[in-house]
């Protein structure tokens, strides 16, 4: 089983497709956990529970995990079943200015969520947004009480094209080709913001920065396939 954890504003859609071409409707979609707009003692117990629950649940007919879930609810299923933890990283400033702006672009009001629906009809500012508690380390904040070493697979938004192949070969035994859905900004495109932002932002974002490098550090140590 591929257990995918869609990190927000990281391509996770984009990947959802390619997996579907290979699972199917074998695929669960696990987005009903909001898990920023959840308290975080909320969501971590309820990440347990689930944890629990899921440990003996036969899953019949699924192949494939994916969503905005933290991975620690699907780590007792890998004591049951084979499980292959994939997840992808972008850099935490653009991820979080992306997250920025598709808030506003997707907002709702009749669906949004409470912390969604605080951005924006409170008007927070891009700098109050970026440099918020609620808002910092998502990466961290996902991965409390999984370590990112666990993932078999990290991908990296920025090489997306490349690290998709990559992928498909060596866990799927197929060739997917690469298709972008919710994507606003053209592969290698950034956010503009003002560099001093842009230094705080990432001082603020220390965590996923950290999270960040390692991961493009195991990229560079991948075996070539």
């Amino acid at each position: 089983m591929i257990v995918s954890v869609h990190m927000p504003k990281t391509a996770g859609r984009s990947f959802e497709a390619a997996l579907r071409r290979r699972f199917g409707a074998a695929i669960l979609e696990d987005y009903g956990t909001y898990p920023l707009n959840t308290p975080p003692g909320v969501r971590q117990r309820a990440a347990i529970e689930a944890c629990l629950a899921h440990a003996s649940q036969a899953f019949d007919g699924i192949d494939c995990i994916h969503g905005h879930f933290l991975p620690i609810r699907y780590l007792l299923l890998a004591s049951a079943r084979p499980v292959t933890f994939v997840t992808w990283l972008r850099h935490p400033v653009q991820r979080v200015l992306s997250h920025y702006h598709y808030w506003h672009r997707a907002y709702d009001p009749a669906t949004a969520p409470p912390l969604h629906r605080r951005v924006v009809e409170e008007q927070w500012s891009l700098e109050r947004f970026c440099l918020s508690d609620e808002m910092r380390n998502v990466y961290a904040q996902f991965l409390w009480g999984f370590p990112i070493d666990n993932f078999d697979f990290v991908g990296i938004t920025e090489h997306y094209d490349d690290d998709l192949a990559y992928f498909a070969r060596r866990y799927l035994e197929i060739e997917i080709p690469s298709e972008r859905v919710n994507a606003v900004l053209a592969p290698g495109e950034g956010h503009q913001v003002d560099p001093d932002l842009e230094r705080r932002i990432a001082a603020c974002h220390a965590r996923d920065m950290a999270l960040y490098e390692r991961a493009l550090e195991a990229r560079q140590a991948r075996p070539v396939s």
